[in-house]
């Protein structure tokens, strides 16, 4: 990071000398103001109405400035979205949808077999047909391992022997039922699998992001092609379903339920058990001919409690007590599926590629005995979902054959074997017959998406093509003569291989994009980088000249500085936005006339050139007009260097998977080492307290990250090497009763040490007694009542009290919290005063001496209002356990602030990187990771009842980035701690220190991307090096908009606030 520095001055010893230099410029001082007076005469009232003019010409260019700096991160934050999205739409997976559509009577090969009814509905499109109706019942997040049971009580889970059905079917009735691992292919979230479960299709990385935004499925699937058959379909559930299948299901009688609320463990369980069961009776079957059923229940215990919990035995107890009873109502003309979508993570979470989370389970039930085993062997199920799994994707032409329906266009799934294999395991002509028709359909699909791709096929002797032509040969010898198991196994080989090739095929680039992408977020950089950097003869250097500022302030007076806006720093926002405008529009209107008459339709690309022709106006304007220069990025001091070395040393080490699987620790570290260097650096002040108080602050710094980094969430590629302390056990994920102890510490500690930093410089005066000592410390109290509540239901300490009641004195109290916090709070913030007090003391009759208490601090004691209640609202968001490290965090920038003002290293770039740092590192220490899985979706229903947008989204993101939002909004305590109300330059100094924070984070997304682009064939490349790209694009993003919409608002509702008592400074 550059830095040029430009030292605020500091308060001299107190020795003779400085007395009396303090003397002469006191009486200079006397000597201007009696000139000014003897210039101005006695009109008092004249001079009154000039200074109310001044305060209100410079009132106004304060605004004007505010709206311009805020112009010009606005026009930042589009260039990182721009640049954000053109990486992601090269680099996630996409993969085109093809329109086509299957039909009964056009099968993609002539069938293997004759039967009565070919190609009909009634008989079966493409393969005999073997059952006429259907009930399908997904259980979310049913883990294979769920249903195999443990003997041995020793290694028994709470989860184990609490769903034994499927399995002991599946032994004692082999005709009847099978259970097999059903593994998903990522992302392992509900909307994705549900694609992959019906159409057969591979989903790419990128749908991920419409998780919470369900659009209907528009290309071939299961139930497209019941429904063009005249099939009755019937859903009750989760309302995914709806969003995916608009108008599919027969009205009245299906019943959808909100999917989303994860403290509910028994809505929607309960109101598919409820209507299921007299759909089943006789009188009631001619309504349907496919039954679905989608519970929830065991995802949601999940969520909340981890799969290590009584909760999820008794879920699972009735998810087998359902199953029995739905195989005792269903006739002999129905199959019956029961299947998890995904699984869960140790703590109940889902969303990556872990072997918990893609490994579900599948089993099928059949009245009549149809199903078989090929080898004696395979009637026990698998002990472990790592044998004899089959493919999600494979469900879709295996029901499609068996209810005699043509399979989805798009797919490529093969018949999962006991289907077809008949009851005694040897019906080798109906396995190779489905497996033929299959494997015609891959093959027509792959040259129809190779045809729209341009894309030409390999003949080599391996390929696909080669394959398929060995598989014809087998089937064009004579029925007699033909080996049927043999041609089942090339078919199998072919459709394997296929696959093979398609999810090769799909992780193609866009390399141009991915590269323009990286080159917008790069120039983005080197704009901040010159925008932070400073010479020495920059004219707001000069921060506390009581001679130039009256001097400045006379002439203003007498109208000799008609604008304002004359100094170079007030108005290079200005000049930039205008540059940024000017340059976007040239290259925009030439960019869209070029993609309009080539008919290219590549917007995203003409918005990546307008937003490079952008940059370069801004960047000629800061090395032309501004006078910036080259040089000036390079550091100058030791602090700036160790900016440079804690940013690239990171930004570096994103390239190995072991580094960023163990980033947490490894923020620890730096942090440390600022604390170790700043300590050093104390030695350096000049008198002893100062000394004292740098070596005191510094090595508190280092203790308090030590003490924050016993909060920990393992993610599974650090297992065994490390231990969650986050929640309960690494199996849960509820807070263990002793954390509830952290909440009721935090109420009774921190307000005092909030108060103990303000006393120092005798700033804990107006607003502040009661808002610290009262208002926040009952947030405080509120918050940690709010968890004990929490654990007092998770663990059934209140009997009495019904659910529903606990759940609303739950809301109720964490909404009271968030209104003191951020309603309550923001009102006190733009309406207090400054935090001083007016002490008047005496010694004669005859004179008196004024004090203003907290003059010095003046601009941060009062913005301190503003973090600590960001930070007393995500507090309440964050467990227990995250709740503390919030807490120790706003100690340490606290410590932070006056480590940069001891040492006086406020016009450095150490001070906001290790801001930076430390809101990256307790964003590891609230429960996160740099995984999916580690959202903590449940955040959401804190404060809500029920998904409520966009509030929802937005209690999900404090919970996710409390970290970086809180170290955001503490930017300007790094400026404003201990400066009087006469410090100038607070806006443009605050944007700059903010413009060191955010190159911090823009840095890392750069790297990210360039490392995940670059090791975009790493077998690591989904599990690690992608989800760390998306979180650090999510934190530019999310500090680019806080820093907007309360940083910089924050600063200037703060110096208007003073300004009304001190006037403005500039």
């Amino acid at each position: 990071m550059p830095s040029r520095n430009a030292a605020r001055p500091k308060a001299p010893p107190t020795d003779y000398k400085t007395i009396a230099a303090q003397w002469a410029v006191a009486k200079r001082l006397k000597e201007l103001e009696t000139a000014a007076g003897k210039i101005g005469g006695n009109s008092s009232t004249a001079n009154d109405t000039q200074r109310a003019a001044l305060e209100t010409r410079r009132k106004a260019a304060f605004e004007r400035r505010c709206s311009w700096t805020v112009g010009f991160w606005i026009w930042l934050l589009c260039m990182h979205l721009i640049g954000i999205f053109l990486f992601t739409g090269g680099f996630l997976l996409t993969r085109l949808v093809l329109d086509d559509r299957s039909k009964c009577d056009d099968p993609p090969i002539e069938p293997l077999l004759k039967w009565e009814g070919k190609g009909t509905v009634e008989g079966g499109c493409w393969h005999p047909k073997t059952f006429s109706k259907a009930v399908v019942v997904l259980i979310d997040a049913l883990r294979y391992d769920f249903t195999v049971p443990v003997d041995d009580e020793d290694r028994a889970e709470m989860f184990h022997n609490a769903f034994p059905f499927l399995y002991e079917t599946s032994i004692k009735s082999p005709e009847n039922a099978f259970l097999r691992p059903f593994i998903a292919d990522p992302p392992t979230t509900t909307l994705q699998r549900l694609k992959g479960l019906t159409t057969g299709t591979l989903p790419t990385f990128i749908d991920i992001g419409s998780n919470f935004a369900g659009t209907a499925i528009e290309e071939d699937n299961l139930l497209m092609q019941w429904r063009d058959q005249g099939k009755r379909i019937v859903h009750l559930g989760d309302d995914t379903w709806t969003a995916l299948f608009p108008d599919y299901f027969q009205p009245n009688i299906s019943k959808a339920y909100d999917s989303f609320n994860v403290w509910d463990l028994h809505t929607v369980d309960n109101g598919v058990l409820d209507h299921i069961f007299p759909l089943l009776k006789s009188k009631e079957t001619h309504q349907w001919d496919i039954l679905i059923g989608h519970l929830l229940g065991v995802d949601h215990a999940g969520h909340r409690y981890g799969p290590s919990h009584a909760a999820m035995t008794a879920k699972l107890q009735q998810m087998d007590a359902f199953i029995q009873d739905l195989v005792k109502e269903i006739d002999d003309d129905t199959l019956l599926v029961v299947m998890g979508d995904h699984g869960m993570d140790g703590k109940g979470d889902h969303g990556g590629e872990s072997d918990d989370e893609v490994e579900a389970a599948l089993w099928m039930y059949s009245k009549t005995p149809v199903f078989g085993r090929t080898q004696p062997e395979f009637t026990t199920p698998p002990a472990t979902a790592k044998i004899r799994p089959v493919n999600q994707i494979d469900l879709v032409p295996t029901l499609a054959l068996l209810l005699g329906i043509p399979i989805p266009f798009n797919n490529l799934g093969r018949p999962i074997e006991e289907a077809f294999a008949g009851h005694k395991g040897n019906a080798w002509n109906n396995l190779a017959a489905a497996s033929s028709m299959t494997s015609a359909g891959i093959r027509r699909y792959q040259a129809s998406y190779f045809k729209a791709r341009g894309i030409e096929q390999s003949t080599n002797s391996g390929s696909p093509a080669s394959l398929w032509n060995d598989a014809e040969a087998l089937a064009e010898a004579g029925a007699k003569s033909r080996s049927w198991e043999s041609l089942y196994t090339a078919y199998t080989v072919y459709q394997e291989e296929t696959l093979r090739i398609c999810k090769d095929l799909w992780a193609r680039f866009d390399i141009p994009k991915m590269v323009l992408g990286i080159t917008v977020i790069a120039f983005g950089v080197i704009i901040l980088l010159l925008y932070v950097s400073r010479d020495e003869d920059e004219d707001f250097a000069v921060l506390d000249d009581a001679e130039l500022d009256f001097a400045e302030k006379n002439l203003e007076l007498q109208g000799s500085s008609a604008d304002s806006d004359v100094a170079s720093y007030k108005s290079l926002s200005k000049s930039l936005v205008k540059a940024g405008l000017l340059g976007g529009l040239l290259t925009g209107g030439l960019s869209t006339a070029l993609v309009i008459t080539t008919g290219s339709d590549e917007w995203l690309l003409a918005a990546g050139a307008t937003a490079i022709g952008s940059m370069f106006a801004v960047a000629g304007a800061l090395l032309g007009l501004r006078g910036k220069q080259i040089l000036y990025l390079l550091p100058n001091t030791f602090w700036g260097w160790l900016s440079v070395i804690f940013t690239l040393s990171q930004s570096i080490g994103f390239a190995s998977n072991s580094y960023t699987i163990w980033e947490d620790s490894i923020s620890l570290f730096f942090l440390s080492t600022f604390g170790f260097t700043s300590a050093v650096a104390a030695l350096r002040r000049p008198s002893i307290a100062e000394r004292t108080l740098g070596i005191y602050h510094s090595i508190l710094f280092v203790i308090l990250g030590r003490l924050a980094s016993f909060s920990k969430l393992c993610r599974d590629e650090q297992m065994p090497y490390c231990t969650s302390t986050y929640y309960a056990s690494a199996t849960s994920s509820t807070s263990a009763p002793w954390q509830l102890v952290i909440p009721f510490a935090v109420f009774l500690i921190l307000p005092s040490i909030i108060k103990s930093y303000m006393e120092t410089s005798r700033s804990y005066e107006g607003l502040a007694p009661t808002w610290i000592g009262y208002v926040f410390r009952t947030i405080l109290f509120l918050a940690a009542a709010y968890w004990a509540i929490d654990a007092a239901d998770n663990a059934h300490w209140l009997t009495t009290i019904s659910e529903n009641l606990i759940k609303t004195i739950h809301v109720s109290v964490a909404q009271l919290v968030l209104a003191l916090a951020l309603v309550a709070g923001t009102t006190a913030f733009v309406w207090a005063p400054p935090c001083v007090s007016i002490r008047t003391t005496s010694s004669n009759s005859r004179t008196a001496q004024i004090a203003v208490l907290g003059y010095g601090n003046t601009n941060g004691a009062r913005y301190l209002f503003l973090p600590i209640n960001i930070a007393g609202a995500c507090i309440l968001l964050s467990k227990p356990m995250g709740g503390g490290a919030i807490a120790l965090m706003l100690w340490q920038i606290l410590s932070l602030a006056e480590i940069v003002d001891l040492n006086d290293i406020s016009t450095e770039t150490i001070g906001p990187v290790t801001l930076a740092l430390l809101g990256n590192f307790h964003y590891f220490k609230t429960g996160h990771q740099a995984v999916l899985s580690s959202i903590q979706w449940d955040s959401a229903f804190i404060p809500l009842m029920t998904i409520r947008y966009p509030w929802s989204p937005v209690v999900v993101a404090l919970n996710t980035f409390a970290g970086q939002i809180v170290a955001c909004v503490a930017v300007p305590l790094l400026v404003l701690w201990k400066t009087s109300p006469k410090r100038k330059g607070v806006l443009e100094s605050t944007s700059r220190a903010l413009g060191v924070f955010v190159a911090y984070y823009a840095v890392q997304s750069l790297a990210t991307m360039a490392w995940a682009g670059h090791l975009r064939r790493h077998l690591m490349l989904y599990r690690v090096f992608n989800p760390r790209f998306m979180m650090a694009a999510a934190v530019l993003l999310t500090v680019d908009l806080v820093g907007i919409a309360v940083t910089l608002l924050g600063v200037r509702t703060n110096v208007l606030a003073i300004s009304e008592v001190f006037g403005f400074a500039d």
